[in-house]
Formats: C-alpha cells, sequence, structure tokens
C-alpha cells in the first residue's frame, strides 16, 4: 500500500477541513500536470488513485473527434475513423487511453499539490457563491465600484463581483472606488476566471428593468413593456400596453409630475425617453414608434419586413432626427426597416416600381398596358401572385371575365415555368454530387454556379468567408455547408 500517499492525503483535508474526495482530485490533478509537463505538448493526461490502497495509474488519452471536423490539437486528438481502427464501438467524444510511467509524488512536492487543492477549494467557493446568487433571479446588478482593471469596472456586492466592461458603459460616464452602482446582469459566463457576471449599463434591458422598478403596474402585470431601443446617455424609446383598460399606459410610465420616467432618467444620466403606445398593427406602431413627427401615409412591404414613410418638409428632419437618431431607434424598437421620404420621393419611387411591373407583365403575360394598369390598380406586383391568387379575388375585378382570368392565370404559370427552366439550364454544368448535397437549394445553386463552384469538391475547398459572400448565407450555414462537402475526404 501506498500509505504515504494516503497520509498526506488525509492530513492535507484535515487540515483544510475539505472532503477526502476533493483532495483524492486534486492530487490527481497535480499528477496529471506534472505529466504533461514531463511529455511536453497539449498532451492530455489522466492520473487515477485507488481509494483504497494509495496506488495510482497514468494515462495519456486522445479525445475522438469527427473525421470532417479535422485535428486541431493532435497531440491530445485522434479523427473518428483511426479510433475505430482500435476499439471498433467507439464514438465521438469518448477517448482512447494508454498507460504511461507515473510520476512520484515526490517530485511534484506536497507544496505544489497543496496549491491544486486550495485553487480547487477557491474555485468550489466561488461556484457556489455565483450559483446562490443566481437562484435569487435577479436582473439588476447593485454593488460598490471595487477597481478599475484596463478600462473596465469592477463592482463588488458582497462577496460576488460584476466586470462592466467600458464599451457597457454610459458614454462620458466617470465612475471611481467606492461609487454606488446598479447595472443590467447581461451575461454570466462560468469559464472566465475573473468576475463571472458581465454587467450592462447601456442595454435596453436595463432601461425596461429600472421602469418594471419604478412602476408597481408592471411588476402587478397591469402593463407590460413590449421593447426598448437605446442610444445610451442621448435617447430611448419603449413601447408599452395596457392589460387593464382602466390603466392609462403612457401616463403610468410617466408618473404624477414625470416623477416615474425622470427617476429613469436620472439614473441613465439624463438620457431622454420616449414612451409609445404599441400596437398589433404593424403599421400603426411605427407610426406612433416615428413621434413626435406626424406622418402623412404609410405603405407596408411584408416581403422586405419594410415601411414606406411618408411626411411632408416640415416633419422630415423631425422624422429622421439628428444624425438619424429618430428613425434608427424607431427602427429597433419595432423590428422593421423604415424608409422616411416626402411625397414628392414616394411619388417618383411608386412610380417606378409600377414602370417595372407594367413591363414585366406587359412581357411576361403578352397583354397591353391598359390590362397590366388594372392589374397594377388591384394591386398586383409579381407573377405569383397573378399565377396563385384565389380565382374569386381575381374574379371580384369589373374589367375581367372568368375566361380572361384562367388565361392570365395561364400565361403567368407559363411563363413562371419557363423563367424556372432557364434558370435550371443556367446550373447544367453543376455535378450530381453537388446537386445531391444535403442543404443545397436550387436558389443556392445557382448562385454557387455564378461564382464559379460546379463540384463538391470546389465547394469544399472554400473558405467560410467566401461562401458567406458569394451567397449571403449566415456563417454558422456556410460552415455546415463546407463541413457536408468535406465529409467524403474523410470516409474510408
Amino acid at each position: 500500500m501506498n500509505r504515504d500517499l494516503l497520509d498526506f492525503v488525509d492530513a492535507i483535508a484535515r487540515e483544510k477541513s475539505v472532503d477526502l474526495e476533493v483532495v483524492f482530485e486534486a492530487v490527481e490533478a497535480a499528477l496529471a500536470s506534472a505529466s504533461k509537463k514531463l511529455h511536453g505538448g497539449e498532451v492530455d493526461m489522466r492520473v487515477s488513485i485507488d481509494r483504497d490502497s494509495g496506488d495510482y495509474e497514468t494515462f495519456r488519452r486522445w479525445h475522438v473527434v469527427p473525421n470532417e471536423a479535422g485535428l486541431q490539437l493532435p497531440d491530445s486528438e485522434i479523427l473518428l475513423f483511426e479510433a475505430q481502427e482500435q476499439i471498433a464501438d467507439i464514438e465521438v467524444d469518448d477517448y482512447i487511453e494508454e498507460g504511461v510511467d507515473s510520476v512520484s509524488i515526490g517530485r511534484i512536492g506536497a507544496q505544489a499539490a497543496k496549491q491544486v487543492i486550495l485553487q480547487k477549494i477557491r474555485d468550489a467557493e466561488r461556484e457556489q457563491l455565483l450559483t446562490d446568487f443566481l437562484s435569487r433571479g435577479e436582473k439588476v446588478f447593485v454593488g460598490t465600484v471595487k477597481r478599475l482593471d484596463k478600462g473596465d469596472v469592477i463592482v463588488e456586492q458582497g462577496r460576488i463581483e460584476g466586470r462592466l466592461r467600458r464599451s457597457e458603459m454610459i458614454p462620458k460616464e466617470n465612475l471611481r472606488s467606492g461609487d454606488r452602482v446598479r447595472a443590467y446582469i447581461a451575461e454570466v459566463d462560468p469559464t472566465l476566471r475573473g468576475p463571472q457576471i458581465l454587467l450592462s449599463r447601456s442595454a435596453p434591458g436595463f432601461m425596461i428593468e429600472l421602469f418594471a422598478q419604478e412602476v408597481p403596474e408592471i411588476e402587478q402585470g397591469l402593463l407590460e413593456i413590449k421593447s426598448c431601443a437605446r442610444d445610451a446617455g442621448s435617447r430611448a424609446k419603449i413601447a408599452v400596453v395596457s392589460h387593464d383598460k382602466r390603466v392609462d399606459p403612457i401616463g403610468t410610465c410617466v408618473g404624477v409630475r414625470g416623477s416615474r420616467v425622470n427617476a429613469v432618467t436620472n439614473e441613465l444620466a439624463g438620457e431622454r425617453v420616449d414612451i409609445v403606445l404599441w400596437s398589433e398593427d404593424p403599421a400603426q406602431f411605427v407610426i406612433g414608434a416615428l413621434a413626435p413627427a406626424n406622418v402623412q401615409s404609410i405603405v407596408v412591404d411584408e416581403e422586405r419586413h419594410a415601411m414606406d414613410v411618408v411626411v411632408d418638409e416640415e416633419n422630415l428632419a423631425i422624422a429622421i432626427g439628428r444624425g438619424g437618431q429618430n428613425v434608427r431607434l424607431a427602427s429597433e424598437m419595432t423590428g422593421w426597416r423604415i424608409n422616411i421620404m416626402t411625397a414628392e420621393e414616394s411619388a417618383t419611387k411608386q412610380a417606378s416600381e409600377s414602370d417595372h411591373v407594367r413591363k414585366l407583365f406587359i412581357d411576361k403575360l403578352d397583354v397591353d398596358a391598359e390590362v397590366a394598369d388594372i392589374l397594377i390598380a388591384e394591386g398586383f406586383a409579381s407573377l405569383e401572385e397573378v399565377a396563385y391568387v384565389p380565382m374569386q379575388e381575381m374574379l371580384e375585378i369589373p374589367s375581367f371575365d372568368e375566361d380572361t382570368v384562367n388565361e392570365l392565370r395561364t400565361r403567368a404559370k407559363d411563363a413562371l415555368l419557363t423563367m424556372e427552366l432557364a434558370k435550371e439550364e443556367d446550373v447544367g454544368d453543376v455535378s450530381q454530387d453537388l446537386r445531391d448535397l444535403e442543404g443545397l437549394t436550387p436558389e443556392l445553386i445557382v448562385k454557387l454556379t455564378a461564382g464559379g463552384v460546379h463540384k463538391r469538391d470546389d465547394l469544399a475547398d472554400l473558405a467560410v468567408d467566401e461562401l458567406v459572400e458569394m451567397t449571403e448565407v449566415d456563417e454558422a450555414q456556410a460552415k455546415a455547408l463546407i463541413m457536408k462537402a468535406r465529409e467524403h475526404w474523410f470516409t474510408t
């Protein structure tokens, strides 16, 4: 029996008043770290101590990774197909281990083991403190500035610390040691070595929480803040709705003589707040969001998720705001892209769009300008609408009888089919293995062909940023497609 090791573990456990298992794990970690230094490189070592005899074994191990991922850490990773040559039923994220000579406990020294143990104890305490704090469900962190760290502010609440990054502060805000601070808990990252709670005073969520603290009706469920957009330290907009007809949402948030909104403004360095009535009707919501500007008319484009908002010359500067601030905040709060324009600009744009649609209908439906104008006047803007809008809707057009409607629908469908066939001809030289690749749509194949990608290997050779630029897909989708294209490289 390795009595010296057992005595050492028992002595440390008594001295530090910790569980024996914590000490055993710390000693294993210390031995594994010493073994790793002995072997060099990015090797991964594991040490297993027998809790009864004190004997221990050391293993070098390799993490099994997917074939298509490739080896990022060759010293500690192995591809799945190589691992399966050794163990047939092994799976991704399993480990392959190989026994190696163990390092003597004397070589690492008792002091080194103690340091690892103390660190483990500190980590355990820190984890418990964080768990207890998060269990309270608080969204606002209230504490005192403890110190400055490279421009960031470390805020202390008891034994818990939060980091308020410079980028998350209100511009021109100057915080000093000892200042009392309130901030929004934006993120909790247990992997960070320093404060694991990341704070923000510029996030929209912070303003929402401040209003929730100042307006009891929000906590009672009578009012709800639907959305918020902020230009921190300057201006903000919030959208509120009442779930009780007896409660005025805007007046309630403002408070008597502005007491409630002023309390929020004072906390946020004088940030001006526009309180807007939320509406289920997107157009009405956008009109309210652009206050104090008066809107003449609004055109909603569902497909582009955009709105053209027409205002008169007097309201143009107000609607846009200084540096585009008003329209930008309104867009962020509503989630719609907003284009502000005058009546003249709107008329010019509509005329241009009508000319484009008129030409499309004349060319593809083989009709005269009069029929094309009737379709435009009735709200038709594409061949798909002419082909697939319910028959009854088109029959309600006074100028069209049933034969005319049937003929127009047939011509529209034929035109769409012709256009689709032309697309297929454009990608005729694309290899079948690329066409069959999971996740590739006909539209993506057309874009790939235009970029010179005709084979599966062409796609596999692309970098993620190249594919994003070529197809306008997001990075995650681009990476997934490239990995899928590379799969055949790793099959045995």
